[in-house]
């Protein structure tokens, strides 16, 4: 049976996420989270896109992307392509590095894109990996905590604070202070 053909809403976010062949690590040292990120940086150099949020866990990642040129199809492609010859050759491994295509929705509004980056911000804090999102150093959060730190061009923070009035310092703050576990949430 074929794949359903998927949609493509250029000026729409997707919630993107991307899982390793039988749960396997997709990265395994801090190299490979490094050689995804910079995957990320030259194929924005040729297919500019933007992400509002993005969490790159043990064995799946989350993005929230949107693609105003390429179709996600193709960026996905390009993305996973990439990856997978970079994780067989340094491992010497051979065949398929994620378990099956990707899993893409459509963010239809602004709730939607606020529960997205939530969702994929608190990622590590539910996997029980940090007890706070800005503790886990290979997620977007900390582009929205510190103010220290240089942003990715892939990365639009603005997607996500123009939600919220106020100047930059607040609309992070305020943000931020969306993106925090509840203590009903803490005994499930």
């Amino acid at each position: 049976m074929p794949y359903k053909k998927r949609i493509y809403i250029p000026e729409r976010f997707y919630h993107i996420i991307s899982r390793g062949n039988r749960r396997d690590p997709l990265f395994r040292n801090t190299s490979d989270f490094q050689a995804f990120l910079h995957i990320l940086q030259q194929l924005y150099d040729k297919y500019p896109f933007e992400l509002a949020s993005y969490c790159l866990m043990n064995n799946h990642y989350h993005l929230q992307l949107r693609s105003k040129k390429a179709p996600i199809s193709k960026m996905m492609a390009l993305i996973n392509k990439r990856y997978a010859n970079y994780y067989n050759t340094k491992y010497r491994l051979t065949g398929h590095v994620y378990e099956k295509r990707f899993f893409d929705k459509i963010i239809d509004d602004k709730e939607g894109m606020l529960a997205v980056s939530r969702y994929i911000h608190l990622n590590p804090v539910e996997a029980k990996m940090v007890k706070l999102p800005e503790h886990y150093p290979w997620s977007s959060f900390v582009y929205y905590k510190n103010d220290n730190v240089v942003v990715p061009c892939f990365l639009n923070r603005s997607c996500l604070l123009d939600y919220y009035k106020g100047t930059l310092q607040q609309q992070k703050e305020r943000y931020c202070n969306t993106v925090k576990i509840e203590p009903q949430e803490r005994t499930r």
